[in-house]
């Protein structure tokens, strides 16, 4: 055997928290060289790790769970910080190792980071090797008959669906053949990822639990008891129909593919099938637009917005994040994200709606405040879908179809379920103002325990003026373009 076939290999783990379907391990493990797992806390100015305190400590117990796996097999995972490209030289230098592998990100910054450090190693004759497999399809396999990106999601899924079915997924190894274990690896606890003071946190863990078993076991309770009426059932809150798989995608702790794979051969409604399957492309097309179109995060999608006249009020922005609107199905979403680090994916739309239509609040502030609270923060989803609901986005829902917060919560919330578990002040109220307090007699109110602007806020808006302000506000761009 030639002393380069002995020499390690460096695997680089991100966004790809797993062992299962994960085609840098798959590589890596087929070369037969001695492997060093790394994940690398880069700055974040680089903005390639968690985007906010709620997926940190995600970050945490996910990698938590992958230093488990990786010691189940007689390995151990390497935790190093600083800019990517000196911790990955360092530990060639320390080991002797001449090829560093992993697996592709999208976002800009990784894009770039990713390309700086592919030139640097190979500049100094290291093998850098990057794979697929964090998408179902490379983000710049599809285009349009002309040959440009898509901009709008309907053909954009007509050409998924035209593609193929993705490649099937990658089994996790049985064994892999690691490297000695370092001494230079520095702990998962002094990163402070998870909150203390106050522990902010702490109801997180009674609805999540990280990991490749949990993320399985997620996927198997929903296909088995979910999927099927997926397709109305998932817009109703206060149901346990969604997958909830959304934490496990944005820390690849389960892959696309494997979610694909387990729908495959279903008996199942195909239309609960084809739905579930859309939500899978619409992180897929979110990705598209991200790759082809960079600045998705922060610059309307359509420039007409602009010019928009935005009103930004502080007061009401602070009453929207504490679940203090005085609109019931809006603060318990609220509250949810809060307490559990997720919301349901209805109230999303309309928690939304209500911040950049009734407030008139940039989009920009709530996506900002989504990435700090959302364990399930995905920088394409979270950009695509804010620009969606503010009509400024690709294939946007026009901004003038605004949502109607006490309509929203009748329709979706009917009994109050879902408003009751996150807003518990209105626990007693009857059903037929569980969504307009407001609009309750004194002697319900009483009879309730609830006291307006005391126990529970007042509206901090009329809606129905909010609307006229926001259509007024949109009709003057509109008219300017």
């Amino acid at each position: 055997m030639s002393d380069d076939a002995e020499k390690p290999l460096i695997l680089w783990f991100r966004k790809d928290l797993r062992l299962d379907d994960n085609h840098a391990l798959d590589g890596a493990c087929a070369t037969g060289r001695p492997i060093i797992p790394v994940f690398v806390r880069e700055p974040s100015s680089a903005g390639t790790g968690p985007l906010g305190g709620a997926q940190a400590w995600w970050l945490h117990h996910s990698v938590v769970s992958l230093s488990a796996s990786l010691e189940a097999l007689g390995g151990s995972l390497n935790l190093a910080s600083g800019d990517a490209l000196d911790v990955l030289v360092g530990l060639i230098k320390s080991s002797g190792a001449d090829t560093v592998m992993w697996n592709r990100r999208y976002d800009p910054a990784g894009i770039a980071i990713d390309t700086r450090i592919k030139r640097e190693l190979e500049l100094q004759g290291i093998k850098a090797k990057s794979f697929a497999g964090q998408l179902l399809h490379e983000p710049s396999r599809l285009k349009t008959g002309g040959g440009t990106p898509y901009r709008v999601y309907t053909p954009f899924w007509r050409a998924l669906e035209n593609a193929g079915e993705p490649p099937r997924p990658l089994d996790a190894p049985d064994a892999v053949r690691f490297a000695p274990v370092l001494d230079t690896s520095e702990t998962l606890g002094s990163w402070g990822l998870l909150p203390t003071k106050p522990d902010w946190a702490q109801d997180f863990s009674q609805v999540w639990h990280a990991g490749e078993d949990a993320a399985r076991e997620k996927l198997s309770d929903f296909l088995d008891q979910s999927l099927s009426g997926y397709k109305t059932n998932r817009d109703f809150p206060a149901k346990q129909t969604t997958s909830m798989l959304s934490p496990y995608l944005a820390l690849g702790v389960i892959s696309p593919g494997r979610i694909w794979e387990e729908t495959r051969g279903l008996d199942v409604p195909a239309d609960d099938l084809v739905h579930f399957r859309k939500e899978l492309a619409w992180r897929e097309f979110s990705y598209h637009l991200l790759y082809h179109f960079p600045k998705l995060p922060y610059e309307n999608w359509n420039g007409r917005f602009d010019g928009f006249g935005w009103n930004n009020d502080s007061a009401q922005f602070n009453a929207w994040t504490r679940g203090m609107t005085g609109y019931p199905i809006v603060d318990a979403g609220m509250r949810q994200l809060w307490q559990h680090g997720f919301m349901h994916n209805r109230v999303r739309m309309i928690a939304a709606s209500f911040l950049i239509k009734d407030l008139m609040i940039d989009w920009r502030r709530g996506e900002t405040w989504f990435r700090d609270t959302l364990i399930d923060a995905d920088p394409a989803s979270n950009a695509a879908s804010w620009q969606w609901v503010a009509g400024c986005g690709a294939d946007a829902s026009p901004f003038f179809r605004i949502f109607n917060p006490i309509l929203q919560g009748e329709k979706f919330d009917r009994d109050g379920d879902y408003v009751r578990e996150f807003v518990p002040e209105l626990a007693d109220l009857d059903n037929k103002y569980i969504h307009k307090p407001f609009a309750a007699p004194p002697s319900v109110l009483d009879k309730a325990g609830i006291e307006l602007g005391e126990t529970y806020p007042k509206p901090i808006v009329d809606h129905a003026a909010a609307r006229d302000r926001a259509l007024k506000a949109y009709n003057a761009v509109k008219d300017a373009a």
